[in-house]
């Protein structure tokens, strides 16, 4: 190995004050960090990489959460490693506690399917199987993964490898993120029966098939089949409509929109999935080719089968997984008011169970989310991921509600933006200028390529702020510009781009990108309302669109010291001629 390298490509350095070594395991790098705790890549004595998760602090010293830890973590390894990243070992006594699981070096679906768009057919059948293996092992030791999405799945070599299942109800009322009247998940993915209001509504393993469905039709097409601009019109059209499959077709879209189902009871069980594409009668044409390019595919997918058996699907425990406990893959949440589900639940073989008495009402539902927008629990947030899945990396995922939901205390700023009150009018000829347009709130126009930025308060802000606004890209090859942490030569630049985000440090005059975020899936739409979220936490931003995660950069410049947030307009790299013009309006800021 150089000397200076990571042994995991996708490892950064430690920090000072992190652990060199946790129980067997020595620490050599950080895969990620969220709501649960740290993400390290650690080797074991034996030399063998693993991913470790320490458990934050304050949880450290609840008992009640450490015997949820140690219940949850023996269930979770009762889940045979058929495209799963396996657990390993756990320490729920230890003075941090910590979830060791296989690691796994590969990108996740996601962001796969960001850069390149689209799988291939023989591809895409291979993420249809592979996520259809792990579900009917997942399901078969009793567990509901509850947090299925292209982010947590691994594209690993030899077959793809499903991550975060199985710590289920280790933070089920012992932590302020998952309270006992929340449902934690992400919202392109969620199964209709969640979003019901009655108390005994269950959560069986029929939800994560929904979700398998909505994961392949994202891999195939590049979008989820019910797409839509927020969060809550999202969940309508997933009460409401039926899936946008257009890309997709052959037996595996009639499998995709079987599995989409709005009633659970009509859904096929994971494993019946898995015997349809495997050995049906109709099987694609393409899971040859699969198979051909994955032969452990095929035997994963086979074990699997024998495991199982050929009995229906078995009645699991209602269990409640907080996202990124098992595997590194540090995603977005929404979290959603409704009435708390049943905590556990009986495990059973053979023939399903018999229907409930009181089945899901989709009337009942949509009225429940109405109230539940107007109340303004389906709130958009950031969560802090780490590596992995570096979570959910995109506008064309859906709308993922990222990390802690937005406060529900009043903004620190509160500026609509459609007239003078933080923000005001300014016009420098030759420049650009800004002005209030009652419908499209901060207009920022430039006749020529460049930059320039809005007059707006000299607050000085702290370092970690989370700040929510809508924009509005009116023209070719304009970009709404966020300055954080800025003075005024110096600061972190957020680009907003019909094609492209782009982060990046604003030195004078010069601006050197760091990273850039493409939209090729889903470019943002000229003159469309686009939300956009920044939590700016530490060294760490995580950008989101419409809600769903767009990616993570780091913050890593020491001589960035600025104190105030500014609003403008930039171009795009080699612009069209101009004019140039973008909007901006209800912005939110809230300190951290």
């Amino acid at each position: 190995m150089v000397d200076g390298a990571l042994p995991g490509e996708r490892a950064q350095p430690l920090r000072p004050r992190d652990p060199r070594a946790l129980g067997d395991y020595e620490l050599v790098g950080r895969l990620g960090e969220g709501g649960m705790g740290t993400v390290y890549l650690a080797r074991t004595a034996a030399g063998v990489l693993v991913a470790v998760k320490v458990v934050r602090a304050d949880l450290a010293h609840d008992d009640e959460f450490r015997r949820r830890f140690r219940s949850e973590v023996n269930r979770a390894r009762q889940v045979p490693p058929f495209c799963t990243a396996e657990v390993l070992d756990a320490d729920p006594d230890h003075e941090q506690p910590y979830l060791v699981v296989e690691y796994v070096d590969g990108p996740t679906l996601a962001e796969v399917v960001e850069q390149r768009g689209p799988l291939t057919s023989a591809n895409l059948h291979g993420v249809a199987i592979g996520v259809a293996t792990a579900l009917t092992a997942i399901h078969g030791a009793g567990v509901i993964h509850r947090d299925l999405k292209p982010r947590n799945v691994l594209l690993a070599p030899g077959s793809p490898k499903v991550i975060d299942f199985g710590i289920a109800r280790a933070m089920e009322a012992t932590s302020a993120n998952t309270r006992t009247d929340q449902m934690v998940g992400t919202v392109a993915y969620m199964a209709p029966e969640r979003f019901g209001s009655e108390e005994d509504t269950p959560i069986t393993p029929a939800a994560d098939v929904f979700a398998w469905g909505t994961v392949v039709a994202y891999a195939g097409t590049g979008q989820t089949p019910f797409y839509a601009d927020s969060p809550p019109a999202m969940a309508a059209r997933i009460l409401t409509q039926p899936p946008r499959l257009d890309g997709l077709g052959g037996p595996l879209r009639e499998l995709v929109a079987h599995a989409l189902e709005k009633d659970p009871a009509n859904r096929p069980t994971s494993r019946e999935l898995l015997d349809l594409l495997v050995s049906g009668t109709e099987r694609p044409a393409a899971t040859a080719a699969a198979f051909a390019d994955q032969p452990d595919l095929r035997a994963a997918a086979v074990e699997a089968q024998a495991v199982t058996g050929v009995s229906g699907p078995p009645t699991v425990p209602t269990l409640a997984i907080p996202p990124g406990l098992v595997g590194y893959d540090e995603n977005s949440i929404v979290t959603v008011p409704i009435s708390a589900p049943p905590a556990t639940g009986s495990m059973r073989s053979g023939p399903p169970p018999p229907e409930p008495a009181r089945r899901w009402a989709l009337p009942a539902a949509v009225g429940f989310l109405i109230l539940a927008i107007v109340a303004g629990s389906l709130m958009l947030a950031l969560s802090l991921r780490g590596h992995g899945g570096d979570v959910t990396g995109g506008p064309t995922e859906g709308a993922t509600i990222p990390g802690p939901s937005l406060p529900a205390d009043a903004p620190w700023i509160a500026d609509a933006l459609r007239q003078q009150a933080y923000w005001q009018q300014s016009d420098q000829a030759g420049e650009g200028a800004c002005r209030f347009d009652a419908g499209q709130g901060l207009v920022a126009r430039r006749d020529t390529s460049g930059t320039f930025k809005c007059k707006g308060p000299s607050d000085e802000l702290p370092d970690d702020l989370l700040v929510d606004v809508t924009v509005r890209l009116n023209t070719r090859d304009s970009c709404a510009t966020l300055w954080f942490r800025n003075d005024t030569s110096l600061g972190y630049q957020l680009r907003v781009c019909e094609r492209n985000m782009y982060f990046g440090v604003h030195r004078s005059r010069e601006v050197l990108v760091k990273r850039t975020f493409p939209l090729a899936g889903a470019p943002i739409p000229l003159g469309t309302p686009t939300r956009i979220g920044m939590l700016i936490k530490r060294d760490l931003l995580e950008i989101s669109r419409n809600g769903a995660k767009v990616g993570v950069a780091q913050l890593t410049e020491d001589d960035v010291e600025g104190e105030r947030l500014v609003l403008g307009i930039y171009t795009e790299r080699d612009p069209r001629p101009g004019p140039y013009e973008v909007a901006f309006s209800d912005l939110r800021v809230w300190k951290i």
